[in-house]
């Protein structure tokens, strides 16, 4: 297992990727994260971003304005209150 300065960084491809498989595979997402090498806890937080923004998720906010980010944010905070109570 990694240390926490042994830090590793992954692409939005490869998170994407892992995210798909981990809502077609069969498999619990322990098994995946064990076999991916990858932290068990990365996986619940790949695909919460992946549920709420789909393949937009992972891109870099680079270049967005305070009001675009915080647009963003509370975007993401509306979200699942809309899916408690759908019109």
């Amino acid at each position: 297992m990694n240390t926490k300065s042994e830090r590793r960084s992954y692409s939005k491809e490869f998170k994407l990727e892992v995210v798909r498989l981990i809502n077609q595979a069969n498999q619990p997402k322990a098994q995946i994260a064990r076999e991916l090498d990858i932290a068990y806890t990365l996986l619940y937080r790949w695909c919460r971003p992946f549920r709420d923004l789909g393949n937009t998720a992972f891109q870099k906010q680079v270049g967005l304005s305070e009001e675009q980010q915080e647009i963003k944010r509370l975007r993401l905070e509306v979200k699942p209150l809309r899916d408690l109570c759908p019109n």
